[in-house]
């Protein structure tokens, strides 16, 4: 199974990515890219997007990147900064790009954007990485 192949397969067992409304927009190794329209559902008291959201929807690339080689990698540690102010129709994309990778640790850095291009979150993400038995 290629690594494409695999993260398609990981992608399509996410029931909690499919309730979100993410989709996968390219599974290529090295670069990991999901979306997700935004609608009221992802919509907080102030009508502008839930931090949760654009939390999940960079969480979701960071999983797929850092589980694409084959082996079993669990999140250690995750930080999301929040840019910019998305709102109810807006496109998000997340880009993942493996950042380094070792025999245990790896860290991957997301890049979240708008419609309109702007970077709206920058996520980093370290995982620790194990063998599939």
């Amino acid at each position: 199974m290629t690594e494409a192949e695999r993260v398609e397969a990981l992608f399509n067992a996410d029931r909690y990515a499919a309730s979100q409304g993410i989709r996968l927009v390219d599974p290529s190794p090295g670069s990991i890219t999901v979306a997700m329209p935004l609608t009221g559902d992802h919509m907080n008291f102030y009508d502008v997007t839930h931090g949760g959201a654009l939390f999940s929807l960079a969480d979701c690339a960071f999983s797929l990147a850092s589980n694409a080689h084959g082996d079993r990698a669990v999140a250690i540690d995750t930080h999301l900064a929040l840019t910019a102010g998305t709102v109810e129709g807006d496109e998000l994309t997340a880009v993942a790009e493996e950042v380094t990778r070792g025999r245990t640790l790896a860290t991957y850095r997301i890049t979240i954007t708008r419609t309109d291009g702007r970077t709206v979150g920058l996520f980093t993400g370290t995982v620790f990485v194990t063998p599939q038995v």
